[in-house]
């Protein structure tokens, strides 16, 4: 299959971008899968009432089929059409956060979407992405849009263009290129089907940000079981991760030295991740930035380009440096953690 490949401005959508979007649109709208930029990271679409587009997307993602997807929708009003007894609290949060990175999880209408989409849950993941492409494509497509990140299977999301044709070229029918994303780092999921809303998966949107409009709101910290169905993408299977085995850190760069200084020792070669302020005080085969501890958001903003730039390094081993869990540090952790597969390497 050959993949087209449309470049975009990113920041306005004007009439000499029409072509690309319609194309693209047209794609979408006929059962075919097409990559798209988000505010968070790129994303792979395919017509969310069609199974046969569905399947589509996870053939080509190799993701597993239990695994559900989040529907993109440019007008709020769609909710209304996808979605039913919808609590106030997530108008609320709709209004505040709409568009941007903020998924709502909310009680679907039976026979509207593709069974694939939902997992056969009875419950649907919904959001309106903040990115004129984006907006502009779903819209022109006319259609819901189910969108789980452009990648493969495990791999660190997309945050650019080329990081979806390295995964998925000669795999989807397009990737429309806005540049590079923003966020970095996928959408706030919450669960809106009880009394207040409870957390899935943390993003850009904060717990405070949320309890700030709605009031209570709760984190969601059990592990899934091995049977059952996530109810939200990323809270079952391990995500984001580069080619050589990762692991967390925490402690003081000299600590973390020692540990590099063991592995080396042993004829392997090692590569460190780690913030801006720190790098300079690593000796290793690689060392890779991915923002600045003291503004969490340019790390989120970086980091799945920095765990790709790994994969273009002679390393056996990476150790990445833990960072504070306060805001978005939230949902770095969870990616860091998701990447590493829960594995920490303890000080002594």
């Amino acid at each position: 299959m050959e993949t087209k490949h449309w470049v975009v401005d990113k920041s306005v959508i004007t009439h000499q971008h029409y072509p690309h979007i319609k194309e693209a649109a047209d794609l979408i709208r006929n059962g075919d899968v097409v990559a798209f930029p988000t505010e968070t990271v790129y994303g792979l679409g395919g017509q969310a009432k069609l199974d046969s587009a569905v399947e589509k997307i996870f053939q080509a993602k190799g993701r597993p089929s239990d695994n559900p997807l989040i529907v993109h929708i440019a007008d709020q009003a769609d909710v209304d059409k996808l979605a039913h007894s919808i609590p106030t609290y997530a108008y609320l949060l709709m209004n505040a956060f709409w568009p941007g990175p903020l998924t709502v999880v909310v009680p679907k209408k039976e026979g509207v979407l593709s069974e694939r989409v939902t997992a056969g849950l009875h419950t649907v993941a919904i959001r309106m992405p903040d990115h004129p492409a984006a907006l502009a494509l779903i819209k022109e497509s006319g259609v819901p849009v189910a969108a789980p990140s452009a990648n493969r299977s495990g791999k660190p999301s997309p945050t650019a263009a080329k990081h979806v044709l390295d995964d998925l070229n000669g795999r989807i029918a397009g990737v429309l290129d806005a540049g590079e994303t923003g966020v970095g780092l996928e959408s706030t999921v919450v669960d809106c089907t009880g009394d207040y809303p409870v957390v899935l998966r943390p993003g850009g949107i904060t717990q405070a940000d949320i309890e700030a409009i709605a009031g209570k709101t709760d984190t969601d910290t059990t592990l899934k079981q091995k049977e059952e169905t996530p109810k939200a993408p990323g809270m079952k299977y391990a995500h984001y991760a580069p080619e050589a085995p990762l692991y967390i850190m925490e402690g003081l760069p000299a600590v973390i030295q020692e540990k590099v200084d063991e592995w080396r020792a042993e004829g392997k070669k090692v590569g460190v991740l780690a913030a801006a302020e720190s790098a300079a005080m690593y000796k290793a085969e690689a060392v890779i930035t991915c923002g600045c501890r003291s503004d969490l958001a340019s790390v989120a903003k970086e980091l799945y380009g920095a765990l790709r730039s790994f994969n273009e390094q002679p390393v056996d081993v990476i150790v990445a440096e833990a960072f504070p869990t306060e805001g978005v540090g939230a949902a770095i952790m969870n990616r860091l953690e998701k990447a590493a597969g829960d594995k920490w390497i303890k000080t002594k």
